[in-house]
């Protein structure tokens, strides 16, 4: 079982969940993209229930994230060992989501949501300083207009890395990574 999970302001429906669904079914491989709640710990709840019913299954996990979806990959996946695929991810989204402001509003739906003080502060209990590399793929790009790739890379020097100059947040051209994603979470 794939988990992709998304990033702020987003939805398990946004462009890049939808892409891997489709890719993934076609493999035959087992994925879901729940949208999650927008605050911290009832979105970290969900997705620490979801692995969980799936490990008392026996069935092997692993996890995508984009963005604030990685930042919570990389608690989850040391929480669980887990192999994790992240998409530029948010290494201090304490920092960088501070400054966003609320009321916000989904990308994906447009619904309107509060994002306050509280809510970016509770990030710092699940951040991670130690991380086992070898569970980890990175994609990142240079020209990510709202983080800055070399965080990531520091933090994951040792992991599979996928540095591309260009881009965007967005991830531009994730179709491209699909059968190395694979690879990287399906086979062992």
């Amino acid at each position: 079982m794939i988990i992709y999970i998304h990033g702020f302001a987003s939805s398990g429906q946004g462009t890049k969940a939808t892409l891997f669904r489709a890719y993934f079914k076609s493999q035959g491989v087992e994925f879901i993209a729940p949208s999650l709640s927008t605050i911290p710990s009832l979105a970290l709840d969900t997705l620490q229930q979801l692995i969980e019913s799936y490990i008392q299954l026996n069935q092997k996990v692993s996890l995508m994230g984009s963005s604030l979806g990685g930042f919570y990959s990389i608690y989850l996946s040391q929480k669980y060992n887990l192999k994790a695929v992240l998409i530029n991810p948010s290494i201090f989204p304490y920092d960088t989501l501070s400054h966003v402001p609320s009321p916000m509003t989904n990308f994906y739906d447009g619904a309107s949501f509060e994002w306050r003080q509280k809510h970016y502060e509770a990030l710092r209990e699940y951040e991670v300083t130690g991380v086992n590399e070898e569970n980890f793929m990175l994609l990142l790009q240079t020209g990510d207009e709202s983080l800055d790739y070399r965080h990531a890379a520091r933090k994951f020097k040792n992991a599979s890395l996928n540095i591309e100059e260009g881009g965007s947040h967005s991830y531009e051209d994730i179709e491209s990574k699909f059968k190395n994603v694979e690879k990287f979470l399906v086979e062992e």
